[in-house]
This record gives structure tokens, C-alpha cells and sequence, in this order.
């Protein structure tokens, strides 16, 4: 399925393949610290632990960073990349109380012989490199399967 490079579909020339990797990126509008707040990221990690979300395949790993949330996702088979994202959105969206998402998504889908759990300590060390925390450990929105 072909999408558009809008709204939350996948980019433009990009297709939904069952069973393959995908890192996705989810930026608030104007780039607002939505998740600065505890609480409200606490929302963004009970979304991604949701029937509704896990329904989209497996959650490898993520980390909700305060403006911005990175998600790797293997897509599972009757799902689509757009549909996970529009889902988890929709869902935190809904909690919150209000529409916090930019526009569109970045996704990525990982080759084959790319090492996923090396993409998955990247992601969670996002916190680290951006200055939030002195150890990992000490950052709280995270989750990675291999824990």
C-alpha cells in the first residue's frame, strides 16, 4: 500500500511489510515539551502498552523524550505502519485531552541484516546524548524487550 507524505502516512514511495522492523519517530506540534510533565508521559507509555497499540505487532523498544516519542516496532501481519502510528496518537491524544502531534511520522524500516538491538540502545539512550539524565537507568519512559 502505497501512501502519501502527509498526515500519518508512511512517506511518500514507502509500503507497510509484515514482519519487518520499523523505527518511527512521533514529534509534537511546534515541537511543545508535552512530556516534560511525568504524568503525561506516563500516558504515552500506558498508550504503547495498550491492546490497541500491541495489536500493531511487537514493541521492541521506545523511549518517550519530551517532545517526541521513538518507537521500534515488527510490524505484525494484518497492520500497517500508519495504523499503529494513528493509533498510538489517537490514543495519547485522547488522554491528554488534546491533539499534541505534529503532522506525519518519520519511519524507517531496518534491513535485514541491520543489528536491531543496537538500534534499540540507541533509542533509549536518547535521554543520555540529549542531556536529561547521567545513566540511562535513570530515565523513566523507556522499555526495550530485551530487559
Amino acid at each position: 500500500m502505497k501512501s502519501q507524505a502527509h498526515g500519518s502516512h508512511l512517506r511518500k514511495g514507502r509500503v507497510s511489510e509484515a514482519g519487518r522492523v520499523y523505527l518511527l519517530t512521533m514529534v509534537t506540534k511546534n515541537r511543545r515539551r508535552v512530556f516534560a510533565d511525568f504524568a503525561a508521559a506516563r500516558v504515552a507509555v500506558c498508550c504503547l502498552h495498550s491492546d490497541a497499540v500491541r495489536k500493531s505487532g511487537q514493541i521492541l523498544a521506545f523511549v518517550v523524550m519530551p517532545d517526541h516519542v521513538h518507537w521500534l516496532l515488527a510490524l505484525g501481519q494484518k497492520a500497517s505502519v500508519s495504523g499503529a502510528v494513528r493509533v498510538f496518537r489517537a490514543k495519547v491524544s485522547l488522554a491528554l485531552g488534546e491533539k499534541i502531534w505534529q503532522k506525519g511520522f518519520y519511519d524507517r524500516g531496518l534491513r535485514a541484516e541491520e543489528d536491531v538491538a543496537a538500534v534499540a540502545r540507541y533509542i533509549i539512550a536518547n535521554p543520555l546524548r540529549a542531556g536529561l539524565v547521567d545513566s540511562v537507568g535513570d530515565y523513566p519512559h523507556w522499555d526495550a524487550v530485551w530487559l
